[in-house]
């Protein structure tokens, strides 16, 4: 029976979701989602076909040493008790990668110096002599990761980070990521069943990882090398099996369109389009998107425009509501996926979003929105039976990720999956807060489960209540006991309202006196005409 053991797959904040579900269509188990990582089991071929065939993981770890440490000499002391002749030799060359994560742990590259002192220390008390660091194309990679206390280390069996997928022959200024293309187009729903059009493509990222979705073929099958190649049990014949299995690619029915303001930009895409071999399913022209007038019925379109951040925009406003109007017109009968960076850029499109994904793009802190174009009216389109969120939205078993967990955590019945109606949800949380209440309060005698202030016992000493304390000389009457307006004694005037008030026109003081009325009151007067010393 093969070994089955722990690994863990990174990924970009917001995709761990999409993450799961590739590895357990590969077959992982014991599947966990964290923080910009998914945890999970499996055996040596299952590490091989993460590696080959995620789009949406960074790297894939083998974690082999834990232990929790408060300082950096524990650090260095408990490294260097490893017997790191198992993991590596001493005629290796090794590079480590540090992630910290805590109070006491806050220098990452601190960490990866203590971390080789005691690899190396640990060689020389041993055989006199200490393995080589290479930063570039090393034998071993290690990957230290410190979370308060805890510290891992594992084998990173990837290498190169996997969104290095090996097909990009040139690429624009700021160009999107490979895994978090993959990642945007798994979110959408997308799957090769309509056309799929990036009217910003730059150098053609969505348009190649959407080719390879659409075609089911494997993002590794680019990549010349893997770190577990140079392991001592690497098995040939295992990964060059997976490596020529090509029985789950499918031919693509549809179009995928690119297009780009700038001639250079079509120039790059064509070039990694070939590259990847998906020519035959993707077509570039030179188009400004504020010129579209007229685009294949029906489809997804999904893009990455400029934030106006590393790419400057001339009007950023203008040009995010061209986006709207341009949706809203021309795009209809489209779901209309698009990332950016501000709030303020996504107002000025000016639609209402069916759904949102918080995404990190980068070091920016990114939102993916979906817009569904009617084709027609509302209406029409409830008529026709249609559903205005696109299926992958649907909370199936699936694609439970593409819920929103908050929502799904919050109100959600667990056994049925039906969500309960608003005042059963309001009830729970009100029931939810008093019973944290009676928890953090000492109970005592006499006490009743959620009893307001009011209704508790009267103890000797208590303050006596505004209701039942007894009436004195010179208190306010009650409000009930209170004249109303109408029987309030008049001025010697006969009037209620200051002078100069004309119902419907609001005060006025006359033509030497001036008012300043805020939200309804006065705020400030002041005499003009008048001499010095009347003012």
């Amino acid at each position: 029976m093969t070994e089955k053991f722990e690994m863990v797959a990174k990924t970009f904040q917001g995709l761990e979701g999409v993450l799961a579900d590739e590895l357990r269509s590969l077959g992982a188990e014991n599947v966990t989602e964290g923080v910009r990582m998914v945890s999970f089991e499996g055996d040596k071929e299952l590490m091989y076909r993460a590696n080959f065939c995620l789009r949406t993981a960074l790297r894939v770890l083998k974690p082999f040493y834990k232990f929790r440490s408060s300082d950096a000499d524990d650090l260095y002391e408990q490294v260097k008790r490893f017997d790191w002749s198992t993991v590596m030799r001493v005629d290796q060359t090794f590079a480590i990668d540090s992630t910290t994560n805590g109070e006491e742990f806050r220098h990452s590259r601190f960490v990866t110096y203590r971390v080789k002192d005691a690899i190396a220390d640990y060689f020389i008390d041993r055989v006199g002599r200490r393995p080589s660091i290479r930063v570039t194309n090393p034998d071993i990679r290690l990957d230290v990761h410190i979370n308060g206390d805890e510290v891992t280390l594992s084998l990173d069996s990837s290498g190169e980070p996997l969104y290095k997928r090996g097909w990009r022959e040139a690429q624009t200024d700021a160009p999107i990521n490979e895994v978090l293309a993959a990642g945007i187009i798994r979110l959408s729903g997308w799957d090769g069943q309509c056309d799929l059009v990036d009217p910003m493509c730059g150098s053609g990222t969505f348009l190649v990882e959407a080719a390879l979705i659409a075609c089911n073929i494997n993002p590794g099958v680019f990549r010349q090398e893997y770190a577990f190649q140079r392991w001592e049990d690497y098995d040939a014949d295992l990964f060059e099996e997976i490596y020529n299995d090509d029985s789950q690619e499918r031919e693509f029915e549809h179009k995928i369109y690119g297009w780009d303001i700038d001639a250079k930009a079509i120039a790059i895409s064509r070039a990694n389009v070939k590259a990847a071999g998906v020519s035959r399913y993707v077509e570039l022209e030179r188009r400004d998107f504020a010129d579209i007038e007229e685009v294949p019925a029906g489809g997804y379109l999904i893009t990455n425009p400029p934030y106006d951040q590393r790419l400057r925009l001339e009007d950023a406003e203008a040009f995010y509501g061209m986006i709207g109007r341009k949706l809203k017109f021309v795009f209809r009968g489209y779901h209309a996926w698009i990332i950016a960076y501000d709030n303020d850029q996504f107002d000025r499109i000016g639609l209402r979003p069916s759904v949102h994904y918080p995404l990190l793009n980068g070091a920016l802190d990114c939102e993916l929105r979906e817009y569904v174009i009617f084709d027609g009216t509302f209406n029409d389109m409830r008529a026709r039976g249609e559903n205005i969120r696109n299926e992958g939205f649907r909370a199936s078993e699936d694609k439970r990720h593409l819920v929103r967990r908050e929502f799904k955590e919050t109100f959600a019945d667990e056994e049925g999956g039906e969500h309960r109606p608003r005042q059963m949800r309001r009830d729970e949380r009100r029931q939810h807060r008093e019973d944290r209440r009676d928890e953090r309060r000492p109970r005592r005698d006499g006490d009743r489960p959620h009893d307001r202030r009011d209704d508790r016992p009267r103890r000797d000493g208590d303050r006596p209540r505004r209701d039942d304390r007894s009436r004195r000389d010179g208190d306010r009457p009650r409000r009930d006991d209170r004249p109303r307006s109408d029987d309030r004694p008049r001025r010697d005037d006969g009037g209620r309202r200051s002078p100069g008030f004309t119902p419907g026109q609001g005060p006025t003081l006359g033509a030497d006196k001036e008012v300043t009325i805020i939200h309804g009151r006065r705020k400030s007067w002041k005499r003009q005409n008048l001499p010095e010393d009347e003012k």
